[in-house]
């Protein structure tokens, strides 16, 4: 596991291993979610390079009860 500093200005440096294995190019654009107290960012991708990618995914369990419809 990593961590990471938060700087006076609310910054943080994403460490090489984990910019590497996910691809983050400099620039990129992340979203930011925040769920239950928790912090993701999610590198945004090109609508082309997010073809097949939920393939065999299953929805179960993904959403708390109490936000379903």
């Amino acid at each position: 596991m990593k961590t990471v500093t938060v700087s006076s200005k609310f910054q943080v440096v994403i460490p090489e291993e984990i910019r590497k294995k996910v691809e983050i190019k400099a620039n990129q654009k992340l979203v930011v979610v925040e769920k239950d107290g928790v912090i993701h960012l999610i590198p945004q991708r090109p609508v082309k390079e997010m073809k097949g990618f939920l393939k065999g995914m299953s929805g179960e369990e993904i959403r708390d009860e109490g936000e379903r419809f």
